[in-house]
């Protein structure tokens, strides 16, 4: 409260500070709770940082247990970066493989020619397509600069065009495909087709095709498989005679098949896709005739005669003819393989060419009709069709082959191409597969190949233990735990070497560490805490019988590591050290080990239920839990501090009176004081003036 201040009146009565030294008795209790707030605060403060330690070394732990543990995690290397790279998820298997890029997944890249700076691009409706995806828009007209810019924002991920420039003053437009594949081909409809003829993008083109496999002669016997070798015995050989060349065709019987020459005009262009489609019928199965031996001679009865009532049979006749041996029953076969790409590496051989595999309808007995297409450049060396009916009970109506330039399928073809559009080819393990994009998952399990260019040679793709993120896992463990241990060691001891000891510390987190020096010197949570994790770090983790690693001093992380025989007061505070070669070591030759004594399962039920990490994260989360250890301390706290609070709030109120109320009571005394010394003076100069009339 503001000391009295009376106008033309001095405190010459030292009131204020007679006041003061009286309020100052009166503050002592709103003093001492003011402290005992801020000891509260305080205590929560260290409380709230002991829970932040313990919860980051808790989720550290958790890390080197749980499903993600860094020790199943992968490298891919590739002997040859710069046509082929790979990820490795953690469910990849170590081992290593051998791929070749035939050729990486392309986009259409299409190139212009000549155009002025600032030429116009005439209004319309300009298209573009680029496999199931269609950029279209209305142009009003405008410079060349300006439809390439209202292109690409409405293209964004399908379709790009920009202005390349060629030649000293001249540019080219260059419109491209941002989907690879050959089913991605860029088509242009509409305003845009005139504009790409226009501007030499494209041009007309005459389609051609070349039917073959339409003459008898053309058909020969299918070369012998390996599954031949193993069908049941007794059952018909494929053969061509079973496949005859209609008008609408070939009709291949059951047990039927051809082989069929490709012209070699079309199986040197890269560029050729051969089409075709079959429909399987139901027909009378054949096993059924050769299980009944319908092949034996047919005898007809001898007969009998009858006369009165009385029949005589005659007696069999005499052919000389033995039945044949009973056999074993043949099987019904049913296969929807048909068609194979048959090659030539010096030695033949064959890829099966994948077809969709049909169902019959029941009333008609048909299949739907299956449409196959097959580009040459994804069987090099490709040299005929074979098809093989290996079905008992199926006949094939095949459609004419038919093999034409799938670069003129659609009567333009590119004038100036920077790339065209083409599917990855690859050659896994000497089996060639195509996709259209140029980052496969579907190869090898759990991992992702990234083709850039094709191979000069074989490349090999490893697969290893990813060993540097598991040691940063460990390092990152043992920081942790120190820190947690250096927080506990700070608040339950009173000894200023502990921090001092902390050399990494900041000058200002050692000015924080000193306030909370010894802060909880008698309570027993936090030395039971870190009697427990020691007791875990320490402790020796058997999960099987032929463990080499069961101990966390085995690979090089203990509280003396570095195997100082000195005296040192700092390392038996509790802190970890690493020997890092040693676990450079171990960690390149027991890996498996390592992540066991982390956690691993110890009755067969497939759920971790020891180790160190499961047994800290266990230890901590009865601390850092809600509910836990931590959160009634910091609830406890909670509640002193709002107590505190309000008595701090009530004992403000009272002083604020109790000041008032003296000041009042001061200034009346004094203002009747001064009203006293007033009147003195009065009659003393009334005495004065008195004696000096007299």
């Amino acid at each position: 409260m503001a000391g009295i201040g009376i106008p033309g009146v001095s405190d010459k009565y030292k009131t204020n500070d007679l006041v003061e030294g009286l309020m100052k008795v009166e503050r002592i209790p709103l003093t001492r709770e003011q402290d005992t707030l801020e000891t509260y605060k305080t205590q929560q403060s260290a409380w709230r940082d002991v829970n932040q330690r313990m919860s980051s070394l808790r989720d550290s732990v958790k890390s080197l247990y749980s499903y993600d543990n860094p020790f199943n995690n992968k490298l891919a290397s590739s002997s040859d970066e710069y046509a082929i790279t790979a990820d490795a998820g953690r469910d990849a298997a170590y081992d290593s493989f051998k791929i070749d890029v035939i050729t990486p997944a392309t986009a259409d890249r299409l190139l212009s020619k000549e155009i002025e700076k600032g030429e116009e691009v005439p209004e319309g409706t300009y298209t573009f397509k680029t496999g199931d995806k269609t950029v279209s828009f209305k142009w009003r007209g405008g410079k060349i600069e300006d439809f390439i810019t209202s292109l690409n924002k409405r293209g964004a991920n399908t379709i790009k065009a920009s202005l390349i420039g060629v030649n000293k003053g001249k540019k080219a437009l260059l419109i491209e495909s941002l989907k690879t594949g050959a089913d991605k081909r860029l088509v242009f409809e509409g305003a845009a087709l005139d504009y790409a003829i226009n501007k030499e993008i494209i041009r007309k083109t005459a389609s051609s095709s070349t039917s073959f496999g339409t003459r008898q002669s053309e058909l020969s016997n299918p070369a012998a498989d390996n599954i031949s070798e193993t069908e049941q015995k007794g059952i018909p050989e494929l053969s061509s005679k079973r496949a005859v060349v209609t008008k609408n065709g070939i009709t291949v019987a059951p047990r039927g098949g051809a082989q069929i020459k490709i012209p070699s005009s079309a199986a040197k262009n890269e560029n050729t896709r051969i089409e075709l489609s079959f429909q399987a019928g139901k027909v009378q199965d054949i096993t059924k005739e050769i299980n009944e031996g319908s092949d034996r001679p047919d005898i007809p009865n001898a007969g009998s005669v009858s006369f009165g009532g009385i029949t005589v049979e005659n007696m069999a006749s005499e052919s000389g003819i033995q039945e044949a041996a009973p056999t074993e029953p043949l099987e019904e076969i049913s296969s929807n393989s048909v068609l194979y790409a048959r090659n030539s590496y010096g030695e033949e051989s064959e890829i099966e060419i994948p077809s969709q595999a049909w169902t019959f309808d029941e009333k008609s007995g048909k299949g739907q009709e299956v449409k196959v297409s097959l580009d040459v450049k994804k069987y090099p060396d490709i040299a005929s069709i074979v098809i093989r009916n290996r079905n008992t009970g199926v006949q094939l109506d095949i459609s004419a082959l038919t093999a034409y330039d799938a670069k003129k399928d659609l009567g333009f073809e590119a004038v100036h191409p920077v790339s065209e559009a083409g599917d990855a080819v690859v050659k896994y393990e000497g089996i060639t597969i195509s996709r259209p994009e140029n980052d496969i998952d579907d190869i090898v399990p759990g991992v992702t190949l990234h083709l850039t260019d094709k191979t000069e040679r074989t490349a090999t793709i490893s697969i290893k233990p990813d060993t540097e993120s598991a040691k940063d896992a460990l390092i990152q463990f043992v920081g942790k735990y120190n820190q947690t241990v250096a927080e506990i060691n700070v608040l339950s001891q009173n000894k200023p070497e502990i921090i001092e000891e902390l050399d990494y510390l900041s000058s200002d987190e050692k000015e924080s560490y000193q306030k909370k020096l010894g802060l909880f010197f008698n309570d027993f949570s936090l030395s039971s805490a870190k009697g427990s994790m020691q007791r875990i770090i320490s402790a020796q983790y058997r999960f099987s019988e032929s463990a080499e690693v069961t101990m966390l001093n085995q690979i090089g992380i203990s509280t003396n590591a570095t195997n100082y025989s000195g005296y040192n007061p700092g390392k038996m505070r509790g802190y970890l050290e690493i020997d890092e070669k040693k676990l450079d070591e171990n960690l390149k030759n027991n890996l498996e080990d390592i992540k066991k004594i982390f956690g691993y399962d110890s009755d067969g039920d497939l759920i971790v239920d020891s180790g160190i990490g499961y047994l800290i994260d266990k230890q901590l989360t009865s601390y850092v839990q809600t509910g836990g250890i931590l959160a009634n301390k910091d609830s406890v706290l909670n509640r002193q501090i709002d107590s505190t609070q309000k008595k701090i709030s009530r004992l403000e109120s009272q002083l604020d009176d109790k000041e008032a109320e003296l000041r009042a009571k001061y200034g009346q005394m004094e203002g009747t004081l001064n009203s006293l010394e007033r009147q003195q003076e009065g009659i003393s100069n009334f005495t004065k003036q008195n004696q000096r009339n007299n």
